[in-house]
């Protein structure tokens, strides 16, 4: 697995990766107790809408980023969208009101918007070959992993020291390393490719491919249920630690650690088993324990005394870790196996975008069934919502999913990028929908 990264400019994005996602996850502690100290006991419903927020900026902004991805001078824009996050960051501990809350956090998440869909799609380009992909994406799984067990117990050791607010800046330490580290490497030229229709077109298309291809539409379901528990994890954890059991930052951040293991260990299992299993089958499996433990949970919430629930608690979101992971990293195998180059922007906007309105539905829920309804009931409320997906998930997204989709070329203009780009270089796995195919074509 490793071996990718003696790829320099692999290599660099990488790290940039890993300390800007440790920057965020001590954000993300530190917000939790921003909103903990200005809401109180309606900090769940606060960071549920805060989340909202969220999702609504990823959602309107990433299609349109998508859209033009190839015509920007890639290196400037990841490095501005990495600017205004730190300042941002930097100006999150002189809040005192929560609409203010809001107002940044989606200044800040329309910044991600454009750069992580931007940063997905530069990886297939910067790694062509499918088996180093494949061990970029388990890498990259793995960095999240690590930030979401590293962050949380590098914040307990700093929350000993000084007040949360100064987590923020590490913040933005972390975003103004990631720009450093992207200007010091060379990217690959993006694939300017002329898009024919008004805005409308331009910033849909790449949602409307992805909806006509079968195994996205799963992946998409499934996403639901990883939504669903992450979402859980994420709004409810300082308000159940802190306001229902009475415990302090130190256990907030051990417990997000509890998930973050979790993720790890599945990260460092997954290269091995995808070898032997197909992503449908690990992914759908993954998506069904999820939802038993949250099922499982809501019941031992119910029934057992309270002095056991912070230990139940850890075990849950240990085992939700794990299964999260396992759902959602293949998910960049099958973009990549569903779009060409010059149109894989957009595709990985598309996912980014409506991924997110997963979350849209999961946070919300999460946090005002949680304020309103006590934990038991957002955990109920978290497992239907996971069943949903899942069931959606085993209906649409065909059990006999090859890697290589027999299809017909007949009616493809000559200079269409799959028969010109594709066959050129290889590609024929890239099995993607777009509208000039047969509709005969099993990949509809």
């Amino acid at each position: 697995m490793l071996d990718v990264l003696a790829n320099r400019t692999y290599r660099h994005l990488f790290l940039a990766q890993i300390i800007a996602l440790v920057g965020t996850g001590l954000a993300t502690v530190a917000l939790g107790l921003l909103a903990f100290e200005i809401a109180g006991a309606n900090a769940g419903a606060v960071l549920g809408t805060a989340m909202a927020i969220k999702m609504v900026a990823y959602i309107g902004v990433a299609p349109v980023v998508g859209a033009y991805a190839n015509r920007l001078p890639r290196k400037a824009f990841l490095v501005a969208m990495d600017v205004v996050r730190g300042l941002v960051a930097l100006t999150l501990p002189f809040v005192d009101q929560v609409w203010q809350i809001y107002l940044l956090i989606f200044i800040l998440q329309s910044a991600s918007a454009g750069f992580t869909p931007t940063f997905q799609a530069t990886i297939p380009d910067v790694l062509p070959d499918e088996k180093d992909y494949t061990k970029a994406l388990s890498l990259s799984r793995l960095a999240y992993d690590m930030e979401s067990l590293a962050s949380p117990v590098l914040a307990a050791a700093l929350l000993g020291m000084m007040n949360f607010h100064w987590l923020f800046s590490g913040t933005a330490i972390g975003f103004a390393c990631s720009a450093l580290l992207v200007l010091s490497v060379t990217l690959p030229r993006t694939v300017a490719k002329t898009q024919h229709g008004g805005i409308y077109d331009k910033t849909t298309r790449g949602t409307r491919q992805y909806l006509k291809t079968p195994r996205l539409r799963g992946l998409l379901a499934v996403t639901l249920a990883a939504a669903a528990a992450s979402a859980m994890v994420i709004v409810n954890t300082p308000v159940l630690v802190r306001g229902v059991l009475g415990l302090g930052q130190s256990e907030v951040a051990i417990t997000l650690a509890a998930f973050g293991g979790g993720s790890m260990i599945a990260a460092l299992l997954l290269p091995r088993l995808l070898d032997r299993f197909a992503d449908r089958s690990i992914m759908i499996a993954a998506a069904a324990f999820m939802t038993a433990i949250l099922a499982l949970l809501t019941v031992a919430w119910a029934v057992t005394d309270p002095s056991h629930h912070w230990p139940i608690i850890l075990i849950g979101w240990f085992a939700l870790g794990l299964s999260y992971a396992a759902s959602i990293t293949p998910g960049g195998r099958l973009l990549r196996r569903s779009s060409g180059a010059e149109d894989r922007p957009a595709l990985f906007a598309a996912q980014f975008a409506l991924s997110h309105v997963c979350w849209l539905v999961a946070y919300p829920l999460a946090g005002q069934v949680g304020a309103r309804a006590g934990m038991d009931a957002a955990l109920g409320a978290s497992a239907v919502l996971a069943l949903v997906g899942t069931l959606i998930a085993i209906r649409i997204w065909p059990q006999g999913d090859p890697d290589v989709l027999a299809h017909h070329h007949d009616d493809l203009p000559p200079d269409h990028p799959h028969l010109v780009e594709g066959h050129a270089q290889g590609e024929a796995k890239h099995a993607y929908v777009i509208d000039e195919l047969h509709p005969e074509w099993p990949g509809r």
